[in-house]
């Protein structure tokens, strides 16, 4: 099964650049060094906008339906701009009462 309307899928700046890019957020800062040491950095932020959505048009596994709408996992290869390759898990939700799916987070990690 591929992301529903993935042609449409929406990845808002501030979550690629704020959170999985920044080494100061919370959060995300574990995730920057990930990406970063494939070569994606906060000013470039594009880049890895770019190498996400070349995901989705691989298969998406649904997985928990919150209080919020049913979400997704995204499974796939990248390879930054480093030359490293890695596998990582993009997570989408489609929210109650909408069709466009939201890019939520990314991570390490191997697909199914």
């Amino acid at each position: 099964m591929r992301l529903p309307d993935s042609d449409y899928a929406s990845i808002p700046t501030e979550k690629l650049k704020d959170y999985l890019l920044s080494p100061f957020h919370p959060i995300g800062r574990f995730k920057a060094r990930f990406f970063n040491a494939l070569g994606y950095y906060s000013d470039e932020w594009p880049l890895l906008e770019q190498d996400i959505r070349t995901l989705l048009g691989g298969d998406a596994a649904k997985t928990e339906r919150t209080s919020y709408g049913q979400k997704y996992e995204v499974y796939g290869t990248i390879t930054g701009p480093s030359g490293r390759t890695a596998q990582i898990v993009t997570v989408w939700i489609v929210l109650h009462g909408e069709r466009i799916p939201r890019f939520v987070t990314a991570y390490p990690g191997g697909g199914t």
